[in-house]
């Protein structure tokens, strides 16, 4: 009896409340178990998990044959790796430029004015028209093509979002909306026959531009050889795009009888379309590359079949990914938080789930993405190609960056606050767009004792909200959170090392998340997506 009562103890948690159904999976989530695992995951041996490097391929088959010894069932035509062709490429930025054709004459630019990356060469000529921030969203009324014709032309448009600073604002008050990102942008112009896309900051902004916000990084961004670029091969992105500065874009609306920040002071006033064709303005995107070269990488996906013969069609998502940004040289991005932390998560709760006599009445799909780091590709392919109807998926929870005490760090300094002591918090990054989610999340915690956070929810400076691989299925109207710990100075950095983690936190959210998928799976009704956050 003495030896049993310790075991609970050691769980760290409020064990007399949880339930005997969830009690022998949630008491095997161990402190120890996730040292060991992670200590292995973020070696020197697996040379920093690059996508499509021998160090990630080592970590894919390790999460397989975890999925195997949990008595997973191989989720992928018989296996638990998913195929995920890609193609790598770099960028080669002294023969890639954006040039101006006006009046007779020709300008030209090049890095760092104007840049972009596209898997193969292209080169693209078109006439130019504002579209505003380039956001179709109807259920808020809003789109900034009506009454413009984009076919054939090349879009110019904003960054971010209108009236990101007004917490009234149809666009989540100050927090992002799914509108935001350059992704979802490119493809709304491609929808509407444009051949190009420029991209701008917006000029009334009162936080950094995005390419502000990565150089302050440093780290991984700043290496003296950059990151190869990747993409899908089969993606349905194929519209090249360009981020262009803020004097090329003035330079573009000289003729246009307005400023930029003056359209942008206009969309913010009244939400009311500022696009326009920009009179002889004719634009050429010629990106070209060093090299290009095709490559396969795997997700990594083990079914746990409900147990419910109706239900058990229902899935829940548990994930993480397994990238991150290699080695150059004897410098290794050793990658413990991010994101080893949420792989050896998913593999802790599928042993956890495993362990329990009794399983939830709905399937769990615990999936570990490909290519997070370069552009959410491991997700973004799944949900084109998934394995598991998204008709009936009901809920995800996806790790990223779960194991370590939230700190200032160059990215975020003046831009969000940190509360001083954030050794027991979590951050949960989703919660607009489905607070029933959330309510389950705080219910359950009353057992595990974590303070719940959603700043990340109500600001738009850092992207947070498009930074991981949640961000595709919320695109598919799931509701979809990231568990997050929070940026510190060693994020993205070689010091990321599993030394440096806060176990026992990260046990308490495994703990947490574990009794979260076990309600859900087996609660007749689960939450919904609120496609409107401003209109509930």
């Amino acid at each position: 009896m003495r030896l049993a009562t310790l075991a609970l103890l050691a769980c760290g948690a409020i064990t007399a409340q949880i339930s005997p159904r969830v009690a022998a999976g949630y008491r095997t989530i161990q402190e120890t178990t996730l040292r060991a695992n992670l200590a292995f995951l973020s070696s020197d041996a697996l040379q920093g998990r690059l996508s499509l490097q021998p160090g990630d391929d080592a970590a894919i088959q390790w999460i397989a044959s975890e999925f195997a010894k949990a008595g997973l069932k191989p989720a992928s035509d018989g296996s638990f790796l998913q195929p995920v062709p890609l193609i790598e490429y770099r960028n080669d930025r002294a023969q890639s430029f954006i040039s101006l054709s006006r009046a007779g004459a020709e300008k030209q630019w090049k890095f760092p004015e104007a840049y972009g990356t596209f898997p193969k060469d292209v080169n693209v000529k078109g006439d130019v028209v504002f579209a505003g921030f380039g956001i179709t969203a109807a259920e808020l009324g809003y789109d900034d093509y009506k009454g413009i014709d984009v076919t054939g032309k090349i879009v110019l448009i904003f960054d971010h979002e209108p009236q990101e600073t007004d917490p009234k604002s149809i666009f989540n008050g100050t927090g992002n909306t799914r509108y935001a990102t350059t992704r979802v942008k490119v493809q709304n112009a491609q929808a509407h026959g444009a051949i190009g896309v420029l991209i701008v900051a917006e000029p009334n902004r009162k936080h950094p531009s995005n390419q502000e916000r990565m150089a302050r990084i440093g780290g991984s961004i700043t290496r003296t050889v950059p990151l190869p670029s990747q993409s899908l091969a089969d993606d349905s992105l194929h519209t090249p795009a360009a981020v262009i500065s803020e004097a090329i874009a003035r330079e573009l609306f000289a003729n246009a009888g307005i400023t930029p920040a003056e359209a942008q002071t206009n969309i913010d006033r009244e939400l009311a379309t500022q696009s326009r064709i920009l009179p002889d303005t004719n634009i050429m995107i010629h990106l070209q590359n060093l090299f290009s070269h095709t490559g396969t990488t795997y997700n990594v996906a083990g079914l746990l079949e409900g147990s419910d013969p109706q239900l058990s069609q229902d899935t829940l998502i548990i994930s993480a990914h397994h990238d991150h940004d290699g080695a150059n040289g004897k410098d290794i991005w050793h990658g413990a938080d991010d994101n080893g932390s949420g792989t050896v998560g998913v593999v802790e709760l599928a042993h956890a789930f495993a362990a329990n006599p009794q399983k939830p009445k709905r399937s769990i799909l615990f999936v570990v993405f490909a290519a997070e780091e370069r552009g959410l590709l491991g997700a973004f392919y799944m949900t084109a190609h998934p394995l598991r109807p998204l008709a009936g998926t009901r809920a995800m929870i996806n790790f990223d960056m779960i194991g370590r005490n939230e700190t200032e760090s160059e990215q975020t300094k003046g831009l969000i606050d940190i509360p001083a002591d954030t050794t027991n918090r979590l951050n949960l990054i989703g919660g607009t767009y489905s607070p029933e989610y959330r309510r389950i999340v705080e219910q359950e915690n009353s057992q595990v004792g974590l303070i719940l956070d959603d700043r990340f929810d109500h600001e738009s400076a850092l992207n947070v909200f498009f930074r991981s691989d949640q961000f595709p299925f919320v695109l598919h109207d799931i509701p979809a959170f990231w568990w997050f710990t929070g940026f510190h100075p060693d994020y993205h950095h070689t010091t990321d090392t599993f030394d440096l983690i806060n176990y026992a936190k990260m046990a308490k959210i495994l703990r947490l998340a574990y009794l979260t998928a076990f309600r859900i799976g087996d609660e007749a009704v689960t939450p919904r997506f609120v496609a409107n956050p401003r209109g509930e």
